[in-house]
């Protein structure tokens, strides 16, 4: 699943790295719309949680109809539901990108954008449920080869559709949306190959079990969304924030963000392979089994992340160069690559202990944490720092807060441990 992550995040940098060739305001333009893309994927992490859980749970007690069921759920659902939001955020952008910041000429170049970019974003989400059941089902292995192979298709229509190729000038910015929307639909096509004879997507009886299900499904989903939706609403603000140094100081953070879930991989492959785990040691009440998981799992995102914040860290400047062009954006970046990733060990602790206790029947714990990741912890100290050093100690603020946030997650996630284990 890392590797899967790793390619998949890969796309999204590739993307910004293409785009950044264009210019300052193309990847300006592109970045302003990364919290609304967010919002997206908060949603579709949220359900996909939700669906790994119950899914995992219902093969642990070996109710494996019910499991069948959920599937056939799952995409039906979840597909209506994203569409939905994919209408809505079409229809407010106006005011939502005059909020953050973006000037009339940057929001000209993002409506095109921004046209294809909301139906590509609606397939991956569809193809992301697909990938859950697998993960569900303890199949780790095809989602991560999936996502490989959509990556490697984005890396190669990238550039033909951006730049163009031969007497054809390319697309530009609207080319990097119609390269994802391609990479996902192949994706989808061999998604439906894969799944076809498995019997993990049962229609029949589907209703029933709506019916059956619906309450344990938002018990998870509705807190664990709450918690996915959190990030760009903090995105957002941080945006905003960023915006009062001008729309170089917004690229550079755009950059900043696809290069910090890169660097995250391991992280991110962890929050996706362990829940389906976890569920199934929850539906045999086997908690020596979660504590050993989690505190190898806490030992390996500690000592990774903070190796390679440090790596990045002192690697800033040529890294910053090599990823964009405009002098002023590099000053931007190299500052941020210098002062972040060396705190995404602690950060990492915390998404992983969000990721658990939504695997572990705790939801209300897990949105606790996100919230008070983000609101107590990251969004002041970046305010803070931002009043105290300009962008510099933004840069410092945020930092601190993912320090912090680790932490505290990790002592509430013990508290709950304990609670359960003595219940």
């Amino acid at each position: 699943m890392a590797l899967g992550v790793m390619a998949l995040l890969g796309f999204h940098l590739v993307d910004s790295v293409f785009v950044a060739r264009l210019g300052t305001l193309p990847l300006a333009a592109q970045s302003f719309t990364f919290p609304l893309a967010f919002l997206v994927i908060g949603v579709q992490v949220g359900v996909g949680i939700a669906i790994a859980a119950l899914i995992s749970r219902a093969i642990g007690a070996e109710r494996y109809e019910d499991a069948n069921r959920l599937g056939a759920l799952v995409l039906a659902g979840g597909g209506a539901l994203l569409g939905l939001l994919a209408v809505v955020l079409w229809l407010i952008q106006g005011p939502v990108f005059t909020l953050l910041g973006a000037s009339a000429e940057v929001q000209a170049m993002i409506r095109p954008y921004w046209a294809l970019q909301l139906p590509a974003m609606w397939v991956g989400g569809v193809v992301y449920f697909g990938y859950s059941l697998f993960r569900a089902h303890g199949d780790t292995r095809f989602p991560g080869l999936m996502m490989v192979l959509t990556s490697l298709l984005n890396l190669v229509l990238d550039p033909l559709l951006i730049f163009g190729v031969g007497d054809w000038q390319g697309l530009g910015l609207p080319g990097a949306a119609v390269a994802t929307l391609l990479a996902f639909s192949i994706g989808g096509l061999l998604l439906i190959w894969a799944l076809r004879g498995k019997g993990w997507v049962q229609r029949q009886g589907m209703l029933e079990q709506v019916r059956v299900s619906a309450l344990p499904f938002l018990h998870i989903a509705g807190p664990a969304m709450i918690s996915q939706l959190m990030p760009p609403l903090a995105a957002m603000l941080a945006t905003a924030l960023v915006a009062r140094n001008g729309e170089q100081a917004v690229a550079a953070w755009g950059m900043a963000s696809r290069l910090e879930s890169f660097s995250i991989v391991l992280v991110l492959g962890m929050t996706m392979a362990l829940p389906p785990w976890l569920g199934r040691c929850y539906g045999r009440r086997d908690w020596d089994t979660v504590q050993q998981l989690m505190k190898v799992g806490a030992i390996m995102v500690i000592g990774w992340q903070t190796l390679l914040g440090l790596l990045l860290a002192v690697s800033a400047v040529p890294l910053a160069n090599l990823l964009v062009e405009t002098a002023p954006v590099q000053g931007y970046l190299s500052v941020l690559i210098r002062c972040m990733p060396p705190s995404f060990g602690l950060l990492g602790v915390c998404m992983l202990v969000v990721s658990a206790c939504n695997a572990l029947g705790w939801p209300m714990r897990a949105m606790l944490m996100s919230f008070l990741r983000l609101f107590l912890c990251y969004l002041p100290l970046l305010w803070l720092g931002f009043q105290l050093g300009g962008f510099g100690g933004l840069a410092l603020g945020a930092a601190f807060g993912n320090l912090m946030a680790g932490v505290m997650a990790w002592m509430v996630y013990q508290q709950a441990l304990a609670t359960a284990i003595n219940s």
